[in-house]
């Protein structure tokens, strides 16, 4: 087949939906079909275009012919300059060349321009798929941006692009029933779950040699949250858990609050942690010292503001899995994180908003090596049968045929 995806997070991305993107890319490619990207310019959780890189003709990039649009990229990402940068990433995306494609897949979130790519593909007669990462209508309720009749206006918009497009792919069965809600027949839904993108058989650095390149004693207990700093991550909770435990003696004292990478609340969260030893903030690293860093951590961290739960199944779990370390999560007991911590039996639940019941979970974990290494070892065996990259391949693969028959 002839495949076109569209989506505006890709490949040098590191962080969220980009993985994904670039992983199906490249899976479909070395499956043996043609396929080719239409994405923006790199710019996230940063929020500022990546030096280097300006729009471009398609260039072939591990099996993928990609091709990047100009688009515009708010410094502060507000609810008004997300709207501009999705209706300027809708208006070059649809302008750009698609190949003549037998199917097009395009990713959501952005919704404005899956809108776009839903309405075109259905003018030109081509089956389009629509690949939800994160439920917008949800989001917008879960984060504050919006509410009552706005809130019900996007709600009714997501429904109708979906229920326009060929077939909707949810990457968690949870997704199903809100999906079904806003209107969009239910058999038009399919889950295949996100996957593992980490490499796992490379040689690892010495786990103490990397605590050691960070300044981590031996005797600390290190807690890592990975990925954006955004509203919806609520982290202003780990930098209180911070400062709850330096007010404190004993075990308690030893624990590192580590935050890496970026986003939008990053700035605010440095100066919430000004002065405070057991907090610090990293910026994004390099894909093979991103791994070690898990691998050395002593306790992985999601944390999720109070009121998030049907949203997105965060991204960063599928690599906190796969390296085999324990998890704590401050999340609603209702929401999709809680329902892969329970179900992978990988790590340990707290209430969201709640710093000093995250220290505790921290600091109970992270002395119970043998709890700890238990839950690493259910966290690996849930990466290696659940999330496997092959059979989510396939899965798409099958999809895309799918949606071609169902249009012919």
């Amino acid at each position: 087949m002839k495949i076109t995806i569209i989506g505006i997070n890709y490949a040098p991305e590191v962080t969220g939906i980009a993985p994904y993107t670039t992983g199906l890319a490249e899976g479909l490619a070395r499956a043996g079909h043609d396929v080719s990207v239409v994405t923006g310019l790199p710019h996230y959780p940063e929020w500022r275009i990546a030096p280097g890189y300006k729009a471009t003709e398609p260039t072939l990039i591990n099996g993928v012919w990609v091709r990047r649009v100009r688009h515009y990229v708010p410094t502060k990402p507000s609810p008004r300059g997300r709207v501009l940068m999705e209706a300027s990433f809708a208006q070059a995306a649809v302008r750009a060349g698609w190949r003549k494609p037998d199917v097009v897949i395009t990713v959501s979130p952005t919704l404005l321009s899956s809108a776009a790519v839903v309405a075109k593909a259905r003018l030109l007669r081509i089956p389009c798929g629509v690949v939800v990462q994160d439920l917008y209508s949800r989001g917008v309720v879960e984060t504050g941006a919006m509410s009552g009749a706005p809130a019900r206006l996007a709600a009714a918009f997501e429904g109708a692009v979906l229920g326009s497009a060929s077939g909707v792919s949810v990457i968690h069965d949870r997704f199903v029933d809100n999906v079904e809600k806003l209107g969009v027949d239910r058999t038009k839904v399919t889950v295949i779950r996100n996957w593992t993108h980490l490499a796992t058989e490379e040689e690892e650095l010495v786990r103490e040699e990397v605590r050691a390149a960070f300044g981590w004693e031996p005797s600390d207990i290190v807690a890592v949250h990975a990925g954006n700093m955004g509203v919806k991550q609520g982290l202003q909770n780990v930098v209180a858990a911070g400062k709850l435990q330096g007010d404190r003696d004993g075990e308690n004292s030893r624990v590192r609050f580590v935050l890496i990478g970026d986003g939008n609340q990053r700035r605010m969260l440095e100066e919430e942690a000004g002065g405070v030893p057991s907090v610090s903030i990293l910026d994004t690293l390099p894909d093979q010292e991103f791994r070690s860093v898990l691998k050395a951590a002593d306790v992985l961290l999601v944390n999720e503001k109070p009121g998030v739960g049907e949203m997105a199944v965060p991204s960063k779990l599928t690599s906190y899995f796969v390296s085999g370390r324990p998890v704590v999560a401050a999340t609603d007991p209702s929401s999709g994180t809680a329902h892969e911590i329970t179900l992978s039996g990988a790590g340990r639940l707290v209430p969201p908003g709640d710093p000093a019941a995250l220290l505790s979970a921290v600091v109970a974990v992270g002395t119970d090596s043998e709890a700890g290494e238990r839950m690493g070892v259910l966290a690996k065996r849930f990466a290696s049968t659940t999330l496997d990259a092959r059979t989510a391949i396939d899965s798409y693969e099958s999809w895309c045929h799918s949606l071609v028959a169902r249009c012919r």
